[in-house]
């Protein structure tokens, strides 16, 4: 989260005094993070969700990119509003992909959607469902449109550009051959939308609560520098080659 906005509060992590079914979300102006803790009701009468082909991991709530036998794994934690989230990706994002095009590691993205209850919109999960379609088509598609949601980011999180299907489809265009039918029909449809769910809440079950967070083999590394800025690609280098097989 954007230094700056919602109250400030500590990092401690409150997970078991939130009351089941409410949402706490802390945004933590100097940390360099976006945090959350949720507890999760029941939710009955959702619609059942239709997970895009080419996920892996639990009900299908992860994404992979990279060859499946890859010797290292790479988790990487986001919110697509995230604005660290952005300065991870923008800067250190191209030294991660080249590594796993090489066949040195895959990625395991674990979605979020916290920051949409946090500062209000639908933005997080809207993306995340139009990331989901374009899952479908391809890692390779997803990876493509990924990186370039990013790249657009709105530069203030509270504007909930990406809360439009139209503005999501027109950035869609700048990834070749991903406006197939079916992808445009299941953006505009919020076909992947009951799925972003259990993503988002396979991410509020896991032992991360901020993001962005990036393990390399389980070892957490740092991405975020104390100015709040994405770490030089030399120092992440260095962690990398540290924790990597």
């Amino acid at each position: 989260m954007a230094p700056g906005t919602g109250p400030r509060t500590s990092r401690r992590r409150r997970r078991n005094a939130v009351v089941a079914g409410a949402v706490a979300v802390a945004l933590v102006a100097g940390s360099g993070v976006a945090w959350a803790v949720v507890a999760n009701g029941a939710r009955d009468g959702e619609t059942a969700a239709v997970v895009p082909a080419h996920a892996s991991g639990p009900d299908g709530t992860v994404i992979s990119y990279g060859k499946a036998d890859a010797p290292n794994t790479v988790a990487v934690y986001e919110d697509m509003r995230c604005p660290f989230c952005e300065k991870f990706e923008t800067a250190l994002g191209p030294t991660l992909t080249a590594l796993a095009d090489q066949g040195k590691l895959k990625i395991d993205f674990h979605m979020a959607a916290f920051l949409d209850k946090g500062l209000g919109g639908k933005g997080s999960k809207t993306a995340l469902a139009a990331l989901g379609a374009a899952l479908n088509e391809s890692p390779q598609k997803f990876k493509q449109y990924h990186d370039v949601l990013y790249r657009a980011q709105p530069k203030q999180e509270t504007t909930d550009t990406y809360g439009s299907t139209a503005t999501l489809l027109e950035l869609a265009d700048k990834v070749d051959g991903l406006r197939t039918p079916e992808f445009n029909k299941a953006v505009k449809e919020g076909t992947y939308l009951p799925w972003t769910q259990q993503v988002a809440d396979a991410f509020y079950k896991s032992d991360v609560t901020g993001t962005p967070t990036v393990k390399v083999n389980g070892t957490r590394i740092n991405v975020i520098g104390p100015d709040r800025e994405a770490i030089p690609v030399a120092d992440f280098t260095a962690q990398l080659d540290a924790a990597l097989k």
